[in-house]
């Protein structure tokens, strides 16, 4: 294989890591494995104290998102969605928070997909937040719910009309034959649907994580960095504690 530029993969490839090995400062030719250790960055933008703290983790979480979507960071409500079936074993993707109240995080989804077949077998979840930007990270784990099928409908009817098509066309997770079979798919539904309105799918929808705990990481120096854990207790007041980094 020749990349763009004519050159062979394998001298793309080898210049590729020069250039990583070069940026971490160790020479290529003593170190068969490469470190990321020297491309750490000190954290020092910020920190988060008693003081700053505020004692509602949502109204915390709330100022965090608006602090990251003022920074304009790319895709700021992103989380990464952890699940476990009832065997155990974990999987992770990104999906897109909807929705952030007392009563939980909502993103959307199919309702075939693995993550939702994951969340029959095993209804606990983790989200994870992330804003290097920011230098800080938000962890929600807690238990996960269908929300009504009204919520899902009037959110169905916010979304873009390819989005909307997408969500018929896609048999999310499953085995597919080629790109061709899908775009296939869409474009008998963008022309079945041609000039009417699309009903939401009964295999689409809502899932909203309702938070056990909720824990807020700040970067700062010499790795000491700040954390507090939310814990709900028994009577459904917050917990506080600060976590050693």
């Amino acid at each position: 294989m020749i990349p763009r530029g004519g050159r062979p993969a394998r001298a793309h490839l080898a210049s590729s890591r020069e250039r990583l090995y070069s940026a971490c400062g160790r020479d290529s030719s003593h170190d068969r494995y490469m470190s990321f250790e020297a491309m750490h960055q000190s954290h020092h933008h910020a920190k988060l104290d008693e003081e700053t703290l505020d004692r509602d983790p949502i109204r915390q979480f709330r100022r965090w998102m608006e602090d990251a979507v003022r920074a304009e960071l790319p895709e700021p409500t992103a989380a990464a969605l952890a699940t476990a079936g009832g065997d155990g074993r974990p999987s992770i993707r990104m999906v897109l928070l909807k929705e952030y109240e007392q009563d939980g995080f909502v993103f959307y989804t199919n309702y075939e997909s693995r993550k939702a077949r994951e969340l029959e077998e095993n209804p606990h979840a983790a989200l994870a937040c992330f804003w290097p930007e920011l230098e800080r990270q938000v962890t929600i784990c807690g238990r996960v719910s269908r929300v009504l099928p009204a919520e899902s409908d009037a959110y169905f009817r916010t979304r873009p009309r390819d989005s909307q098509l997408g969500a018929w066309a896609s048999h999310q997770s499953q085995t597919i034959e080629s790109r061709e079979v899908l775009v296939e798919r869409f474009r008998a539904l963008e022309a079945e649907h041609r000039d009417r309105d699309i009903p939401r799918p009964s295999h689409w929808g809502g899932y909203r994580l309702t938070p056990e705990t909720i824990e807020f990481w700040q970067g700062r120096r010499s790795r000491l960095h700040d954390r507090f854990e939310f814990r709900r207790g028994s009577d459904g007041g917050w917990r506080i504690r600060r976590l050693s980094p």
